[in-house]
This record gives C-alpha cells, sequence and structure tokens, in this order.
C-alpha cells in the first residue's frame, strides 16, 4: 500500500487512536500497524506460487483477499500491499463460478477468507491454494519483529470491474500512482485534521476500499458495517461522524430510515458512482445542513477525473454538470477521429493524468478503457462548456436508437429525477417493431401517474426522447457495491415477475 510510511507515523504517535471501527469492533493505529506486521511476515515465509501464467514486476507474493467489510481486512491489506507484495481484492459476494475462475488465474500464493466453510475458501482449497480464515490465523498476530517496508514503488493492487460482458475485468495499480492521488486529496477534500469518516458501502469495491486508505493515510478513524443495514448506518452517523462517503443510494437509504433530528456533526459528504440530481442534493441539505456537499467522477482504471462542490462552497456547481478537473488531470471532448471537438460539443471524454491505471491483466476487450495518444477513455460521452464544467451524457454502449433518434439514459433519468414524488430511476431501451427501440422508464417513489410523469418529462426533453412506457418499483434490487441492478431491473420488465408495476396513462 503506497501508505505504509504514514501508517507508522500514526501507529507510532497515536497508537491508541481508532483507525478502523466496524460494527462496533475496533482496532485501533498500534494494533493495526503490529498485527499487520505480523501477518507480513507470516506472508514472507511462504512458499511462492509457481502455477502463476502473467508476471508482475517486482511482485514478490500475491494475495487474494476475500473478506468483505470484515475488521480484520484493513490489518490483511495493509499486509498484503507492503513491498515488494500486491493484494487481489476480490467481492465475496460474486457468483461462486466467477471467484472460481478469478482464484484459478490469478494462481495467488495465499487466500483470506472470513469463514472456512464460505465458498471462497473451499474454490481455494479445491485450487490447492493456502487458505486463511481472518480471526482463526495459525500463527500470532501479537508476535513482534522487523516493520514492514515502507517504500511506496511498483504494483500493489489488483481489482476487478466488469466491461461489456460479464467476466470480470483485473487492473492493476501501483504505489506511485495511489500516493499522487492521496498527495492531492489531502488537500481538495481538507482531510488534514483527520475527520472521522463513515463509508457503509463494500471494500471490496473502489469506493470504499479507497476511502479506507484515505482515512488511515490521513490518521482518521474509518467505520463501516458489516452488511448495509440503512438504521444501523444513520445511528452511527448521528453519534458524531465528520465525514460521509457513500453512493447516492445509500444516502437515500440513510435518508428515509432516519426519523430524528438533521445530523449536525456532519461536515462533509461526498458521493460517487452516480450522478447527483436536485431533489437528493437538497434531501442531504436537509438531513446534513452544516455539510458540504460534494461528487467526484472517475473510474477504477483512471482514478478522478473532477470534483463538483453541489452545496456549502464558496460557488456551488451547476447540478447538471460533474465539476472540473481534478488536480494534475486535463479532460478533453472528442470525435471518433480522435479530434478536439472545443467547448459545448457532445464526445467522447478523454483524460491525461499520471494517475490512470497501468492497464489490464485479463478482460481487455477495447470496449471501454483504452488508452491512445489523445489520453484515456472508459468510453463515456459528455461535453464540457467554457468553464471547463464537464457534463457526463452516458456511455456510448448504453446509448439507444428510437425511432432512428439517438437517444441517451442518463439524459432521460435525470429528467425523470426532477419530478416530484420520484426518488431514483432507471431508463433503458427495449425492441420494437416501429421504433427500433422503445423507451422504458423505471421509477421509485410516491409518483405512480405515468401522464404526470410524461408531462413532466415534456417540459425538460424532446419530444423523442420522452419514455413510451412507464414502470414503478417499490425497492430497487443492488448490486454490492450499493448501485442499483440495473440489468434484473430491466429483466424484471421483460419478464413480468412481479417486482415492477406497469403504470397506465
Amino acid at each position: 500500500m503506497p501508505i505504509h510510511a504514514e501508517l507508522l507515523r500514526h501507529a507510532t504517535q497515536r497508537p491508541e487512536k481508532p483507525a478502523v471501527v466496524i460494527d462496533g469492533r475496533s482496532l485501533s493505529y498500534g494494533e493495526l500497524h503490529s498485527r499487520a506486521g505480523a501477518i507480513y511476515r507470516f506472508i514472507q515465509a511462504l512458499p511462492r506460487s509457481n502455477g502463476r501464467p502473467f508476471d508482475l514486476p517486482r511482485v514478490e507474493k500475491l494475495v487474494a483477499v476475500s473478506l468483505g467489510n470484515h475488521i480484520g481486512f484493513a490489518e490483511y491489506f495493509v499486509a498484503t500491499t507492503a513491498l515488494a507484495n500486491a493484494c487481489a481484492v476480490i467481492d465475496p459476494m460474486m457468483p461462486e463460478a466467477r471467484i472460481e475462475r478469478i482464484v484459478q488465474r490469478l494462481a495467488p500464493d495465499m487466500l483470506v477468507v472470513d469463514d472456512d466453510a464460505s465458498p471462497s475458501a473451499e474454490i481455494g482449497r479445491r485450487l490447492g491454494v493456502p487458505v486463511i480464515v481472518a480471526g482463526a490465523e495459525p500463527f500470532d498476530l501479537t508476535a513482534t519483529g522487523d516493520d514492514m517496508p515502507v517504500d511506496a514503488e511498483g504494483i500493489f493492487l489488483i481489482g476487478f470491474t466488469s466491461g461489456t460482458t460479464a467476466e470480470p475485468k483485473a487492473y492493476y495499480r501501483s504505489r506511485e500512482q495511489w500516493r499522487r492521488s492521496l498527495d492531492r486529496g489531502r488537500l481538495v477534500f481538507e482531510l488534514q485534521d483527520a475527520p472521522s469518516t463513515l463509508c457503509p458501502g463494500a471494500l471490496a469495491h473502489g469506493l470504499a476500499l479507497y476511502a479506507l486508505v484515505e482515512a488511515l493515510d490521513a490518521g482518521a478513524t474509518f467505520h463501516s458495517v458489516g452488511k448495509w443495514d440503512a438504521g444501523a448506518v444513520a445511528q452511527i452517523l448521528s453519534s458524531g461522524i465528520e465525514r460521509l462517503v457513500a453512493v447516492p443510494t445509500h444516502i437515500a437509504g440513510i435518508a428515509r430510515a432516519w426519523a430524528g433530528a438533521p445530523m449536525a456533526s456532519l461536515r462533509d459528504v461526498l458521493t460517487a458512482g452516480a450522478k447527483l440530481n436536485l431533489n437528493e442534493v437538497e434531501s442531504m441539505r436537509r438531513l446534513f445542513p452544516q455539510a458540504r456537499i460534494r461528487e467526484y467522477y472517475g473510474a477504477s482504471e483512471i482514478g478522478f477525473m473532477t470534483v463538483s462542490t453541489l452545496a456549502g462552497g464558496a460557488t456551488d456547481f451547476p447540478i447538471d454538470r460533474v465539476g472540473q478537473a481534478y488536480p494534475g488531470v486535463e479532460i478533453s471532448i472528442r470525435d471518433p477521429e480522435e479530434n478536439d471537438v472545443g467547448a459545448d460539443v457532445p464526445g467522447t471524454i478523454f483524460v491525461n493524468s499520471d494517475l490512470i491505471a497501468d492497464g489490464y491483466l485479463w478482460g481487455d476487450d477495447g470496449q471501454a478503457f483504452r488508452v491512445t495518444p489523445a489520453g484515456a477513455t472508459v468510453g463515456d460521452l459528455g461535453e464540457i462548456d467554457e468553464n471547463g464544467m464537464l457534463r457526463v451524457i452516458g456511455r456510448a454502449g448504453g446509448m439507444m436508437i428510437s425511432g432512428g433518434n439517438n437517444v441517451y439514459p442518463a439524459e432521460v433519468e435525470s429528467a425523470l429525477k426532477t419530478c416530484p414524488g420520484v426518488e431514483d430511476a432507471v431508463v433503458f431501451g427495449l425492441p420494437d417493431a416501429y421504433y427500433g427501440q422503445r423507451i422504458v422508464a423505471v421509477v421509485s417513489g410516491e409518483a405512480t401517474d405515468a401522464k404526470m410523469l410524461a408531462d413532466h418529462c415534456a417540459g425538460r426533453l424532446a419530444r423523442f426522447k420522452i419514455p413510451r412506457q412507464f414502470h414503478h418499483i417499490g425497492a430497487w434490487p443492488m448490486t454490492s457495491s450499493g448501485k442499483i441492478a440495473r440489468g434484473q431491473v430491466e429483466a424484471s420488465v421483460i419478464s413480468g415477475d412481479g417486482l415492477v408495476l406497469r403504470l397506465s396513462a
């Protein structure tokens, strides 16, 4: 990990300060550093796997961690990312067949799990990978010895992101990239005084994993929950937490679950993963009256691209934009020939920065992340104004063609989310004999009148962009990262399985 020097400093200067708190269980900075050191020394004594089919320069030991939001996650992540180790973070909520393919391809030196009977543990044993159960280690976590290296060079992280196929892509990150990002983020997000941070998302995903590392780098206390529970998260927030990092759907759940007084102790809210709308921002302002509300736009392979302050800043940014470029990042909008199209013209978003991932170990289908002389892109479409404010339109692959017209789901969703009574919306296209694709919208909230929804869209969208079919959903199916499981919503509309209700005009 790129923060071992900072972690050693915190453990030396403030050993009793809580570093991580999950479901009421606490791990101090002194304990975190000491226990991670014991794990590191155990890893170094392991024989190296001979079955790895790929080369990771300067990586001696590769450890796969499939723990979920476990109190031991931080200590294993610290140990497995110390030079010259690297950590592959695997979401234990993935389908078993997918986990097995990942572990088989990685051929790690060790697999860390939270339960000896878990699917990940059984897969590891079946593949002949040494399996360690966090909390039931075959070695003494309190044993002392040489400190972990504090050097910050080389590959330290392998993450997984789905692309245009269901098979996860394996990307890798260097310590130098994250060190640069953390140094800039400390200033951008004003973390110098180590605000207590709550992130309820899955640590196997980028948002929560980065929030954990960011908090440890700053010497803050990082709070989370083992399993998403809106009421439990709201209770933790009300205890005096200063900073919340979460996807919008989690924040909406917190707002629904909390019936108490506004949470005045919260000073910062940072969201990502989906664009905030005006209704969501206003809800947050009521719940967190003293908080600055910010969002960032980024990608696992590219890192931070933009940051926007929507409330509580010296200047509040336009709600339809995702902000201006993150420090050290240059953004351009380009046509299919990769020519810069300038301001206020839609095109593909390209980025030049020193935060971009080195590439994929596998899964590079050329359909999403790619690096060209023009920069790096994940295929998102957008436009940028003369002030450098970026608007994200959507993914090129998600575009619908209805009646010969190009329609982007994100634009229609943004319009629906401004409708009174709509909490969230998902828009997609279904085959249609006349239009090619008919636009279908699924909404949640109190709005259940299809005509009202269509009329609202008519005031904000061109006629051909108005959905021709509306459905209502009581509760969204969610992914383990806290995002709406869009594929499941679409499948429910097609199958008529009762999850969604067709709205009549």
